[in-house]
C-alpha cells in the first residue's frame, strides 16, 4: 500500500523497509500531519510531522542521508 498523506488511515510499513525487522511504519489520516512509529513496539512512542518536515525527511532518505549507519 502507498503511503498517501491525508489518506492512509492505517499503520503502513515503509516502502523502504528490508525484511531485516528494522522498519518505520506511517499513518496520515489528515494532510497536515504525518505519524511515524517502530512496527516493532507498535504501542511505544510515535512521533508526528508537519507536512512539510515529512517531505523533508523522504528527501533526505531518498538522497541516503540516513545509510551512514549509527
Amino acid at each position: 500500500m502507498a503511503i498517501l498523506q491525508g489518506a492512509t488511515t492505517q499503520w503502513t510499513k515503509s516502502s523502504y523497509t528490508n525484511g531485516n525487522g528494522a522498519c518505520v511504519e506511517v499513518l496520515s489520516p489528515v494532510i497536515e500531519t504525518m505519524y511515524v512509529r517502530d512496527s516493532k513496539v507498535p504501542d511505544g512512542c510515535r512521533i508526528a510531522l508537519s507536512a512539510d518536515l515529512w517531505q523533508s525527511f523522504v528527501t533526505s532518505v531518498r538522497r541516503g542521508t540516513f545509510n551512514r549507519g549509527c
